[in-house]
């Protein structure tokens, strides 16, 4: 049985993708540059804002100055509207109160950044308590890099055979075999199950409520 299972955010628990998309949208045409649909989001996500603001400039123009530009633009904007169209993945709400209610620790770990971790959390899964909700944190490597995973081990006090991580992307994928944890890939969120199968992650689910079989 597991004792701790580790969440990514966005594409796992939370379908976030037209919030981030239409507020990336916003900066972006506040700026003069050109717009995209949100379906091509999906593939931008996943490795912090930075890296989604690089990927969303145009070619000649993904400058780290540009991306500061849209970035100074984008977390206004974002703060207000990051819970506009964002909304729990089925049955996502009963596995988080059905793993609470069996003592199982649960943390979040996410390449969004810090300060819209907490609020989305908090504004989605009042009910759940938390052992960590760490987001992108100054100072540290994003994921893959393993350090969120260690650092969520050190406040839950758990060995890493008792861990499960849970993601949506390969990002997700890397950084349970970097941090030498279990890890389960879910097909509802941004990327295709073919990503995941490239990591041979122990586990690919299609539901929330296989995952309670993975935990006991």
């Amino acid at each position: 049985m597991k004792k701790l299972v580790i969440f990514d955010l966005d594409g796992t628990l939370l379908n976030t993708i037209a919030d981030l998309a239409h507020s990336t949208n916003y900066a972006l045409n506040k700026l003069g540059y050109p717009t995209h649909e949100v379906e091509k989001y999906n593939f931008m996500v996943g490795n912090g804002i930075n890296k989604l603001f690089e990927r969303a400039l145009p070619e000649g123009e993904k400058t780290e100055e540009n991306v500061l530009r849209v970035r100074n633009e984008f977390v206004p904007y974002y703060n207000i509207h990051n819970a506009d169209d964002s909304r729990p993945y089925p049955g996502i709400p009963a596995l988080l109160s059905y793993l609470q209610s069996a003592s199982i620790q649960i943390a979040v770990a996410s390449n969004k950044y810090q300060a819209a971790t907490e609020k989305l959390v908090a504004h989605y899964f009042p009910e759940i308590h938390f052992t960590a909700v760490f987001g992108q944190r100054e100072g540290v490597n994003v994921k893959p890099d393993p350090t969120i995973v260690f650092d969520i081990l050190k406040l839950a006090n758990v060995q890493k055979e008792d861990v499960l991580y849970v993601g949506d992307s390969g990002v997700d994928m890397q950084t349970a075999a970097n941090a030498g944890v279990t890890a389960c890939g879910v097909t509802w969120g941004f990327r295709p199950r073919t990503e995941l199968e490239e990591f041979n992650p122990a586990y690919i689910t299609d539901t929330a409520e296989e995952i309670k079989k993975m935990v006991l």
